[in-house]
């Protein structure tokens, strides 16, 4: 029992706080120690109980789940699972929160809530699972203010593209990365790990914070220098060659290492049309997407760094691409953004 991650589920819902105990109560490796219908009730049976992570709910009576969030962070900081709706206001709020510390979030359907939770419920556990050995110091790092934009003295010219892939942790790693990166560089084709409502609420905010603008790409693009791209969370990002000028387009193909957008599927098609000249960049993210598609992009003899295990939420992407040598520079998170500018 002692092994057991101990969880603790805030949820106004009678009917969701069951049924996220019945999903998670059926794998053996984790147990659900306690429940509370509202943040008052969680901050007491935290201290009773000791969790080892908690799933949240958004919107709670007697004080909402961001602000619960904020103080939990600021007081006791520890693995937090946000449970959302689908919906674009349940996006914001979710994006809001992994801004503040959440490790990350499951999707709650707001009809035929049984059958859709249930099938989410592999994501759950495994979510459930990271979280509980996830890297604290990392998370704890997320909210610490807006830092300088690294300046671009000179462009050597040495890149014709950037592509940048993240799963679990990624949102606020990519932010760290793209809020300080100068206007004038090559574009960036970025996949991160995200449903497709939260993608576009993703993008915005990182457009907003960005001296470059950040698009979500929806239809083929051409792409252009000071612009970064997100892969849609319904769709890969792929990358082609067209007369000479590089696009990017979605691809609506099966998942790949069960994601889409997938990482690999984007370096991937970097590989395929022969761009030699890329920077690889592959960032914190439960699993190994993305690692065997670095590795083709290093053969290929492109510039490629993996996120260093100490500043990685989630030290699985970036942890496999470096167990295969995969990654020419292993960089704690906070000197990518120095790097991409210094060697371009």
């Amino acid at each position: 029992m002692n092994n057991k991650v101990r969880v603790l589920i805030v949820d106004d819902s009678a009917f969701i706080r069951v049924l996220l105990t019945e999903i998670l109560q059926n794998d053996p490796e984790v147990e659900v120690i306690a429940t509370a219908e509202d943040p008052i009730d969680a901050r007491e049976k935290i201290k009773k109980y000791k969790p080892d992570v908690i799933t949240l709910d958004v919107e709670m009576p007697k004080m909402d789940g961001i602000t619960f969030l904020k103080n939990l962070m600021r007081l006791r900081p520890m693995p937090v699972i946000m449970v959302s709706t689908l919906t674009q206001a349940g996006a914001d709020t979710t994006m809001q929160a992994l801004q503040i510390g959440a490790f990350d979030f499951v999707e709650k359907p707001s009809t035929d809530v049984k059958s859709k939770l249930t099938n989410l419920a592999q994501d759950l556990i495994e979510k459930v699972k990271a979280a509980a050995k996830c890297n604290t110091h990392a998370l704890e790092k997320m909210n610490t203010g807006k830092k300088d934009v690294v300046k671009l003295k000179k462009s050597k010219g040495n890149y014709e593209l950037i592509a940048i892939g993240a799963s679990t942790g990624g949102t606020e790693a990519i932010r760290d990365v793209v809020t300080r990166l100068p206007e004038g560089l090559p574009p960036i084709v970025m996949s991160q790990h995200i449903p497709d409502t939260f993608s576009t609420s993703y993008s915005k905010r990182l457009n907003g914070e960005s001296k470059i603008e950040v698009r979500e790409l929806r239809s083929a693009t051409k792409l252009e220098r000071g612009f970064a791209y997100l892969a849609p969370g319904s769709h890969h990002l792929v990358v082609k060659r067209k007369s000479g000028e590089l696009w990017a387009d979605i691809n609506d193909g099966e998942k790949v290492n069960r994601h889409k957008p997938s990482v690999d599927v984007m370096y991937n098609s970097i590989i395929e049309q022969n761009i030699k000249r890329c920077l690889g960049i592959i960032l914190t993210g439960m699993g190994k997407d993305g690692a065997k598609g670095l590795k083709r992009l290093r053969e290929l003899g492109c510039t490629t760094v993996a996120q260093d295990e100490q500043t990685s939420v989630v030290w699985g992407m970036p942890g496999a691409a470096v167990a295969i040598d995969a990654a020419q520079e292993v960089l704690p998170l906070d000197k990518i953004a120095d790097f991409i500018v210094k060697k371009q």
